[in-house]
């Protein structure tokens, strides 16, 4: 009980939870850690987004900038003092990932790369490149990928060069060396940046060829930081604006009653139904399992949001969640049934 006499109603942080399950680190994006604007990655790619965005944006206040903390540093997070072990964040530079990331700022948004969103009907094959960042479908000149491949190498040297300048401004203003934390989708290489596995590929060439910066996995840099400072951090996630409106609004609402019912219907039948005993119906509730983390994909509610794929999308969703349903009413019969059965017996 808590100090009202009430039974308390909040739920942990999310970083207790990692902690418990012996999670030490995970990646926030810097609005998150400092606030201010957070770093638009998929605005630019989809009109609907910027509607929608637009809209949301008068709602919700822009977080203040805190200049004391730093991007470049690791830091704890404990949102209850009495975890014995905070969890580590790791935080999401914004300058190379504006470089990277942007349509219209970043490497991908140069005009010899392959574009993404002109396509050849109905094969959908792709013959054009960007142009200009502002270029109209039907402006889209003819891409070339010989020049397309000459230009990777100086996106990939300019790139290593931000690390570097980056890096050494932070040591210059503290005298600590810094962490600089770049993670991208996997997506975006190849998917929406065709050139992007190359570019990453020279990236990782010119980085081992220098001895200023010290590539790392992120476990290998907490164990030789040892971070000591705890703090707290908002809620927040990777979408626009560093909120969730992406996946719950006005279009994406009537999914998530779906999502909850079948969550609550699974935990409730493994919580009573003592399923490993009958290999048959351990067989049917992994099937149920499958189609449950199918139907969870973040990846529909962000199609209808963006109009990108929509229909698909709410038809995906409305399958994922009827198999799941019939799964789980053979799991109930079944079970029924056996249990009449050994009571027979």
């Amino acid at each position: 009980d808590s100090v009202l006499g009430k039974t308390p109603r909040l739920r942990k942080g999310v970083d207790e939870i990692l902690s418990e399950n012996g999670i030490e680190y995970f990646f926030v994006d810097s609005v998150l850690l400092r606030g201010g604007k957070a770093i638009g990655v998929y605005l630019d790619r989809f009109e609907a987004l910027k509607r929608l965005w637009a809209q949301y944006e008068k709602e919700m206040p822009l977080r203040e900038v805190d200049e004391e903390k730093s991007p470049y540093e690791i830091y704890l997070v404990s949102s209850n003092p009495e975890v014995k072990k905070p969890v580590a964040i790791f935080t999401r530079d914004p300058k190379t990932g504006l470089q990277v990331w942007s349509g219209e700022w970043g490497y991908p948004g140069d005009g010899w790369y392959l574009d993404f969103h002109k396509k050849h009907f109905p094969g959908g094959h792709r013959y054009w490149r960007v142009t200009t960042a502002n270029s109209d479908l039907a402006d889209k000149q003819e891409y070339h990928p010989e020049q397309a491949k000459e230009r990777v190498p100086e996106n990939a040297s300019h790139f290593v060069q931000l690390i570097k300048d980056t890096l050494h401004e932070h040591y210059q203003k503290t005298g600590i060396p810094g962490v600089l934390t770049a993670p991208f989708d996997a997506e975006l290489f190849g998917h929406w940046w065709f050139e992007g596995p190359e570019f990453l590929k020279q990236v990782m060439i010119l980085l081992q060829q220098q001895d200023e910066v010290v590539l790392s996995h992120a476990a290998e840099v907490l164990d030789l930081k040892k971070p000591k400072q705890v703090i707290t951090i908002p809620e927040g996630s990777w979408g626009e604006g560093g909120y969730h409106y992406i996946w719950l609004n006005e279009d994406t609402s009537w999914t998530w009653p779906h999502i909850y019912h079948d969550e609550k219907r699974l935990i409730d039948f493994l919580n009573q139904v003592d399923y490993k005993a009958n290999p048959q119906l351990e067989e049917v509730l992994k099937q149920a399992a499958r189609e449950l983390m199918l139907l969870q994909a973040s990846d529909w509610q962000f199609l209808i949001s963006t109009w990108a794929a929509r229909d698909y999308a709410e038809l995906r969703i409305t399958e994922h969640h009827n198999d799941f349903n019939r799964l789980m009413n053979i799991a109930d019969n079944l079970s029924k049934f056996i249990i009449s059965l050994l009571a027979y017996d």
